[in-house]
Order: structure tokens, then sequence, then C-alpha cells
């Protein structure tokens, strides 16, 4: 028996590598699932700052090209 089930993804850059996500998918969740807290990073995609406030409602796209960082602390 074959999977009929199709998945939809879109080619992303992340932080220089390339990367495949589902389509939909959000910046927050992309955060999420590389095991980020997306209260605790700046991103920018295609040359743009994205407001932190905005990561959940921020679909990604074919061909987006993100840089994440995260902030650690100390002291």
């Amino acid at each position: 028996m074959t999977d009929t089930a199709i998945h939809i993804e879109i080619q992303i850059t992340l932080n220089g590598d390339p990367r495949r996500v589902p389509i939909g998918w959000t910046i927050a969740q992309l955060v999420s699932e590389i095991g980020l807290d997306p209260k605790k990073v700046a991103v920018e995609r295609n040359l743009e700052i994205i407001p932190r406030s905005t990561l959940a409602q921020v679909e990604l796209r074919d061909g987006d090209v993100l840089e994440i960082v995260h902030f650690v602390g100390g002291g």
C-alpha cells in the first residue's frame, strides 16, 4: 500500500542553510521547531526585521531567506 497523502512544502533558507517547511507555517512555528523561544529571538526575513509581536501572524513563503538570532542571558 502506498501513501497517497500529499505533503506540500516550501523551500526557505535559514541562517544560510536550505530547509523545507510545511506550507502555511508561520515564523513562530519555525522558531519553535528549531527549539528557540519566539520571545527571545530577532528575525530578519528577506533583509527586513520582523517585529517579534507579529511572528505568529507572518507566514513563510517559498524562497524566503531568514536569519534568526537568539538572546542568551548572562552577566
